[in-house]
């Protein structure tokens, strides 16, 4: 889906600081693509045979029927969401873009110049 960032927050502290930092890094990521020339990233698991998990443990009878309706993540990094403040520091807001991971291209574009 074009031009799409999501935050999911914390569920043990403020929803807020997550926010913030997943904010923190778009900005940052779109930054990048514009200093690189780049007008498309993509987020790619090479290792599809990583076992998929539920976004977050929560025993709440109300979210447990409807997980299956949330994203899914992976136990390794950068797919899994930690609900630790200090370790998403390090990850999103003094973590390497060019990670391995996000994928930066520059396609033709689909739109006619006028």
């Amino acid at each position: 889906m074009p031009n799409l960032a999501s935050c999911l927050g914390y569920t043990s502290a403020s929803w807020t600081l997550k926010c913030d930092l997943t904010c923190e890094y778009v900005c940052r990521l779109l930054n990048h693509m514009t200093k690189r020339g780049a007008r498309q990233c993509i987020p790619r698991r090479s290792d599809t045979a990583i076992a998929e998990e539920p976004w977050i443990d929560f025993s709440s009878g109300n979210f447990q029927r409807s997980l299956h309706l949330f994203p899914k993540q992976v136990s390794m990094v950068p797919w899994r969401l930690h609900q630790n403040y200090l370790r998403d520091i390090l990850l999103l807001r003094l973590g390497r873009l060019e990670d391995g991971v996000m994928e930066f291209s520059n396609p033709p574009s689909a739109w006619p110049r006028a």
